[in-house]
């Protein structure tokens, strides 16, 4: 522990779904989680931050089939790759101090150990399961939990799972599960609980199915072959894997557990305040102190999602506004228990007010002041005035108000003190009219005080956003040239103006004003190119410049055909021939050199276009009356081509026209 320590912290998020798609959502609640580690090392305590990823599951071995890779391999590309998670929390200045991969070795054994200790103490059996899953979201869910036969988190379809596996004894712990939920503050905030003990306990908690079978991308039980470890078991216990718990990888579990707080995102609340502390009884472990659920961030009124395609780049907002203003924006802006809108127009809003015209304006009139009227020298002496009283105060009141947010994880409100002070400077400004003061050698003495208590204004302002804004606290405090002992949290003590000296620099303005509409479309064009570069590279063949007449086009008799059956052409690595439904009760038959294309099996029962009134040719040895519709076009420099196929309505014989 470090001299003077004020204790040790651990806090946490979730560790992530490597997701291929990375967005600000999946950056809010680890920027708020760095803005609390960072705040606590202010405060003097020892901080261990955790974050990781969360790489098993049968959502990404089917994720690594799709794309003919190794599930290890898929999820190695997704956190290491380029703009993977790793590459995201540098972006965003993420000052983590461990990383937890669930895919680790020193992991994957401990959770076998756990499991086993659960199963030996008898809280996990052997059964079978019977019921629906929801894939995207690794949740097992009874019919009476379905939200219109859809999972009621995510609002996906569900599948029906049917398979042996092991159940961990959940209903065993339900009352003393809600005792902790309702009579401590475990959980916050506080609506939450209610929607866990109305939602969950009270229907009746049922015992939790924790290993699966129908897949291999997991733990393995490793005194049952067959079975690997239900994700969320693998996913909970990182919290104290990565403190050396059942593995001797690191040995500061004792220093650090029970972690001080989870942050966690509110559709994972249920595994996090009711199945996490179970699993801990079960093994009669410490809980953790808190768990705080905060809410989503939407963008216009829809959850953030790569399906709904509202996605938000945080690369690209992090380019053109900056890393600070985007965790500035995230967390002034939404209060961090409630879901928030995003919108480009509130972001450069934010920007443009709190950031440009109220913080930067204050920064850069004040240095420009000083270095105008003092050349940047600001000497001991000057001549106090009541009006500084009353900002030595407000000061005093914002800095414990600002505690007391940031203690409640309260980040907006936290923030609004802050800038409480920077607003009140401002005005301090406008009273004290600098600029009259400079005019004659009487008022230098109230001059010289009046910039001074600017610049203690600042050097407590900067301190307080330091664990949001790091980059843009230390960039103002450079500027006043504060000394490191007067940049901690011990010294948000507002100093007598008139006792101390300053000696400032002049920077480039913290935050440009943007102008809001040439923004917003550079923003609308840039999505629009992103989307036309997400699409395939495809190539289609010239239009052909030869016309051809109405009457001569209105002989060429399509039909709607169906495909009784379908097989290749021996000694033909192109041909399929199809045995087809024309109408006429005779059955047809087209040869067409798309084998490279479709497996005939795949296409019996499809209904096509044929173009029946070409005569009869030869191929292979075999009559071809007729062909099959179809679109060519190049891909990517491949060859693609699509059979035309039709409602399945649409009868046999029908003509087309």
């Amino acid at each position: 522990m470090c001299q003077n320590c004020k204790g040790n912290y651990y806090i946490t998020t979730p560790i992530y779904y490597p997701s291929a798609n990375l967005h600000i959502g999946h950056a809010y609640c680890t920027v708020a989680t760095d803005a609390m580690a960072r705040y606590k090392r202010l405060q003097g305590y020892n901080v261990k931050f955790l974050t990781g990823t969360d790489e098993h599951g049968q959502k990404i071995e089917d994720k690594a089939k799709e794309a003919g890779i190794t599930p290890q391999q898929f999820v190695d590309n997704i956190v290491l790759g380029e703009k993977g998670v790793l590459d995201l929390w540098k972006l965003m200045n993420i000052s983590y101090d461990r990383f937890i991969r669930t895919t680790d070795d020193y992991h994957v054994a401990a959770i076998q150990k756990i499991f086993k200790r659960m199963y030996e103490n008898g809280d996990i059996y052997k059964g079978s399961y019977k019921g629906k899953y929801c894939k995207p979201c690794e949740s097992f869910w009874t019919e009476s939990q379905l939200v219109d036969g859809k999972c009621p988190d995510c609002g996906r379809e569900v599948m029906d799972a049917e398979e042996e596996a092991y159940f961990f004894r959940l209903s065993k712990y339900a009352d003393r599960i809600q005792d902790l939920l309702e009579n401590t503050d475990f959980l916050e905030p506080r609506s939450r609980v209610n929607e866990m003990v109305n939602n969950f306990i009270k229907p009746g908690l049922e015992d939790l199915c924790v290993s699966r079978t129908s897949f291999t991308w997991g733990v393995p039980v490793d005194f049952d072959p067959g079975h690997v470890v239900y994700v969320w078991i693998d996913a909970l216990f990182n919290y104290m894997t990565a403190l050396g718990f059942e593995n001797d990888k690191y040995d500061d579990l004792s220093a650090f557990w029970p972690a001080d707080v989870h942050f966690v995102g509110k559709e994972i609340v249920r595994f996090h305040s009711i199945i996490w502390p179970a699993m801990l009884m079960s093994l009669d472990l410490p809980l953790p102190k808190k768990v705080y659920g905060h809410g989503w961030l939407n963008f216009n009124g829809e959850k953030m999602s790569k399906s709904r395609g509202n996605v938000v780049d945080p690369y690209l907002l992090s380019e053109r506004f900056g890393v600070d203003a985007l965790r500035f924006f995230l967390l002034r802006t939404f209060p961090f228990g409630s879901d928030g809108n995003f919108t480009n127009e509130l972001l450069i809003n934010t920007i443009n007010v709190d950031l440009a015209n109220v913080l930067g304006n204050l920064v850069s009139r004040t240095t420009a002041m000083a270095q105008k009227y003092f050349d940047s020298d600001l000497t001991l002496g000057g001549e106090a005035a009541e009006l500084d009283a009353e900002l030595k105060a407000l000061s005093d009141e914002v800095v414990a108000n600002y505690t007391r947010h940031m203690d409640a994880f309260q980040f907006s409100l936290g923030l609004n003190e802050a800038f409480r002070l920077i607003g009140r400077a401002n005005k301090y400004i406008d009273e004290t009219a600098p600029w009259v003061l400079a005019k004659s050698e009487d008022t230098k003495a109230r001059l010289l005080s009046v910039l001074k208590n600017l610049c203690e204004c600042i050097r407590i302002a900067a301190i307080l956003i330091t664990p949001v804004m790091p980059d843009t606290a230390e960039s103002i405090l450079n500027q006043l040239n504060v000394p490191a002992e007067g940049r901690v949290w011990d010294a948000l003590v507002y100093e007598s103006a008139e006792e101390k000296a300053w000696k400032t620099t002049v920077g480039a303005a913290l935050f440009p004003r943007i102008d809001m509409e040439k923004e917003l479309a550079a923003l609308e064009e840039l999505k629009a190119q992103a989307a036309k570069a997400a699409l395939p590279a495809i190539e289609i063949e010239p239009y052909s410049e030869e016309t051809v007449d109405f009457d001569t086009f209105c002989k060429s008799d399509f039909r709607a055909v169906k495909v009784k059956d379908c097989v290749p052409v021996k000694k033909s690595d192109k041909l399929l021939q199809f045995t087809l439904d024309d109408g006429t009760g005779t059955d047809r038959q087209i040869l067409s050199g798309i084998a490279k294309f479709y497996k005939p099996e795949e296409l019996i029962g499809k209904t096509l276009v044929a173009i029946v009134n070409l005569p009869p040719r030869k191929m292979m040895g075999r009559e071809s009356c007729g062909m099959l519709l179809s679109a060519v076009h190049t891909e990517k420099g491949e060859e693609k081509l699509n059979l035309i196929m039709i409602d399945d309505a649409i009868p046999a014989g029908a003509r087309l026209g």
